[in-house]
C-alpha cells in the first residue's frame, strides 16, 4: 500500500504536510488558514474527511495558525504535547486534544505515527515519521542540527520533507540583524543547505525515492540554488523543492 504525500505549504508563512493512504490520512502542522487548507486540498483532489488527526510539531505560529478552526470544523483530533499546547495558547476543544510521547507509536488505521525529539527553540519540539505497510515518510523541518534522533529516523525513510532553510553566504550578507542570524544558525534554529546536504549524503538510505526540500527562507535562500546543489548529488532520489507559495503535487511513495 502506497503513501500519498504533499506539502500544502512550507515556510515562515505557514507549514502543513499531508500524508495518507487510500483510506486515512494525517496532517502534520496546521499553519495555513482553514480556508486555504481546504482550497489546496481540493485542488489536489484530497478528501479532508479522510484526515484522522493533526499532529503538531511545536507552537510557533507558522505551524498552528489554522489549527483551532480546522480542528473544530471537521472535529479532527489534535495530537499535541502539554507544553506545546500551553505555550501555543490556542483554544482547542478539550475533547479533541490527544497527547503523544516520543517513540510511542500512534496507530490510526493502517498509519503508524512516531514522534521524536529535535533541536529547536520551542517548548517541546518534535518531528515525525509516518509508516504504512513497510513504507516510511519523515518530516524533518525546524531543526537546529541533525542530532542522533534525526539521523536515526532519516535513515529509515522512503521519502522525506527535509529543511534546507538558508544559504550560509546569503544569510551572512543579508539584511537580518545580528541576533536573528545567530538565532537561525545557533543550533536551535534551522538547517542550512550545507547541513541538510550533509545529512542527505551521510545518512540517506539507498531506497529513498523522494526528497522534498522544505522551509526555505524567503530572504536567505533560492529555490534554484538549493535544487541544483542537491540534484548534483541525488543519485537516483527525486528532488522536489516545496514552495512557500503553493502546494506540491501529490506523490505516491511505495517500497
Amino acid at each position: 500500500m502506497a503513501l500519498f504525500i504533499s506539502s500544502l505549504n512550507t515556510g515562515s508563512n505557514g507549514n502543513c504536510f499531508y500524508i495518507g493512504n487510500a483510506d486515512e490520512a494525517i496532517l502534520i502542522d496546521a499553519g495555513l488558514s482553514c480556508k486555504e487548507t481546504e482550497v489546496r486540498m481540493q485542488r489536489l483532489s484530497l478528501c479532508i474527511n479522510k484526515v484522522k488527526a493533526i499532529f503538531i510539531s511545536h507552537e510557533h505560529s507558522d505551524h498552528i495558525r489554522g489549527l483551532p478552526v480546522l480542528a473544530k470544523k471537521y472535529q479532527i483530533p489534535v495530537y499535541i504535547t502539554q507544553h506545546t499546547l500551553l505555550r501555543g495558547r490556542q483554544v482547542i476543544q478539550p475533547n479533541l486534544i490527544q497527547s503523544f510521547l516520543a517513540y510511542i507509536p500512534v496507530q490510526l488505521g493502517n498509519l503508524s505515527v512516531i514522534a521524536f525529539p529535535k533541536k529547536h527553540d520551542a517548548a517541546e519540539p518534535h518531528s515525525f515519521t509516518v509508516c504504512c505497510n513497510g513504507v516510511t515518510v519523515g518530516v524533518f523541518t525546524d531543526i537546529g542540527g541533525h542530532c542522533e534522533h534525526v539521523i536515526k529516523n532519516f535513515k529509515n525513510c522512503h521519502a522525506a520533507f527535509l529543511e534546507a532553510n538558508y544559504d550560509d553566504e546569503m544569510l551572512d550578507n543579508g539584511r537580518y540583524p545580528y541576533f536573528l542570524k545567530n538565532r537561525i544558525r545557533g543550533g536551535n534554529g534551522h538547517l542550512s543547505n550545507k547541513q541538510a546536504l550533509d545529512l542527505f549524503l551521510g545518512h540517506k538510505p539507498a531506497y529513498m525515492s523522494h526528497l522534498f526540500l522544505s522551509h526555505l527562507s524567503k530572504d536567505n535562500n533560492c529555490p534554484e540554488l538549493v535544487y541544483n546543489l542537491f540534484q548534483s548529488h541525488s543519485n537516483g532520489t527525486k528532488i522536489i523543492v516545496a514552495s512557500r507559495l503553493q502546494e506540491t503535487a501529490v506523490y505516491h511513495i511505495s517500497a
